[in-house]
């Protein structure tokens, strides 16, 4: 048996998080790792998956330069595609990340799946370690929908497809969410025969209808999209997936794919770990219920931080609470509060996709006004010659102070990060409109909606 003071379980971005604070005020520490270093971000998620998209918008440039008198072709090398992203990932990415696990003394890593005892006790290797405050940031997995789990050691994941030595003839994506729809446009536009197959008809991160249903209508005229059913059939023949899906109005689609891809989601890696041993207390989904401004599970010295909350699979909301859980594991038995950051997501599609603030969903449509403009007709998108797109401002009713935005087309990303200080600082839309706004910029189609809000106004 092994004693220590502080065991941060998972070496990713939230555990390195943590490991940054506590190693100041302890050298009493012990972390554990399963699989590979290098983050979910830097080897399988963010970092990836955007090098595939560049290539993909780069191809997809070409091709569309014919409005604009710009007419050629380009081969895409599929080879060459995955040769750079394997390269680039490894040197610039996943290599930075490993600088900074390499600087860890060695004796205070072990290598291997942890699993609880009882509380504060895991064993791992056949060792057993009490701790007296541990941090969970073991991180998340692919989810595998039990339709298709007689595949699984088939299928490809987001954990694993950015390991292709080359492009598919065809392949299905399976998820219409963030990381379903970024791979499933990005191998579109390298050519590739893709369908992306839905499960409950929702698509992107939008919660107003009128929002879920321009992002469906407009990646649809681009992609073969499914957007709601169910697999009835999924086997392998051959070198190919034989699929059958019946839709929710009962419609069967069949198809034969070189490659299946899984992005349906992710699932805590927590609960592989026995946590019903720990001694605390899980909410509906199995996992430990946590107090999001502490990561505190109850009164317990343990605290959750990362992906394997399950609730924020975000790069800079898992380092925010690897290091928010050990402050207050530096402070147990007594914590220090911290106030969340403004919630932030964005979709790197095209049109790409934002959510900030507060969700439609989370507001009462009756204290809300939603300042709305299309980016049709709006300068700098026309002479881009995009026509497809929205922007939805939502500010309360009463003082005019910013809640939240959901944002669709060309720009997202900056718009978001905008209206993010906007909300942190409890801004109004007449402070947004007392700046200025150059033009012709993507930015005035934000400064229309803001108009539109203001209008609304009881005051």
């Amino acid at each position: 048996m092994r004693k220590v003071e502080y065991l941060i379980i998972g070496v990713g971005t939230a555990g390195l998080g943590s490991y940054s604070k506590i190693r100041r005020k302890s050298k009493n520490i012990l972390l554990i790792q399963h699989g590979p270093f290098g983050t979910t971000c830097a080897r399988v998620g963010c970092m990836p998956s955007k090098m595939l998209i560049t290539a993909a918008d780069l191809t997809h440039a070409q091709e569309g330069g014919k409005y604009f008198g710009i007419n050629g072709t380009c081969k895409v090398d599929g080879k060459e595609v995955f040769r750079r992203l394997k390269r680039d990932r490894k040197e610039k990415f996943v290599g930075g990340v490993l600088k900074s696990v390499e600087k860890i003394p060695p004796e205070i890593i072990i290598r291997g799946q942890a699993r609880f005892t009882g509380k504060n006790k895991v064993v791992i290797n056949d060792e057993e370690i009490v701790a007296e405050k541990i941090i969970l940031a073991c991180g998340s997995a692919p989810f595998i929908p039990q339709s298709l789990r007689h595949l699984a050691t088939e299928l490809d994941t987001s954990d694993t497809i950015f390991e292709l030595d080359d492009l598919p003839e065809s392949i299905a994506v399976v998820g219409l969410g963030v990381i379903a729809l970024e791979l499933g446009q990005a191998f579109h536009r390298l050519g590739i025969r893709t369908t992306l197959f839905g499960h409950s008809g929702r698509i992107g991160p939008f919660t107003h209808p009128e929002m879920q249903g321009e992002c469906l209508k407009v990646l649809s005229r681009e992609l073969n999209i499914v957007p709601a059913g169910v697999f009835t059939s999924a086997r392998r023949e051959g070198d190919r997936f034989s699929l059958e899906f019946t839709t929710d109005s009962g419609k069967k689609v069949a198809g034969k794919f070189e490659r299946v891809v899984v992005a349906s989601g992710r699932r805590s890696n927590i609960l592989d770990m026995e946590i019903t041993k720990s001694g605390l207390t899980l909410d509906r989904r199995g996992l430990p219920a946590y107090n999001p401004q502490t990561m505190q599970c109850g009164n317990a010295p343990v605290y959750l931080a990362g992906d394997a909350t399950g609730d924020l699979p975000v790069w800079h909301e898992a380092y925010a609470e690897g290091r928010i859980a050990a402050d207050n594991a530096l402070l147990f038995p007594g914590n220090r509060p911290t106030e969340r950051l403004v919630a932030l997501g964005i979709y790197f599609s095209d049109p790409q996709m934002a959510m900030v603030g507060k969700r439609y969903t989370d507001l009462d449509p009756d204290s809300i006004v939603i300042g709305q403009a299309r980016v049709a007709g709006s300068p700098r998108y026309e002479i881009y010659n995009i026509d497809d797109g929205q922007f939805m401002l939502f500010a309360d009713k009463e003082t005019g102070i910013i809640l939240g935005a959901e944002i669709f087309g060309r720009g997202a990303e900056h718009f978001a990060h905008y209206l993010s200080l906007v909300i942190t600082h409890k801004l109004t839309v007449q402070d947004i409109l007392a700046a200025p706004f150059y033009h012709p910029c993507l930015e005035e189609v934000m400064k229309e909606a803001v108009k539109q809000a203001k209008f609304q106004l009881t005051k």
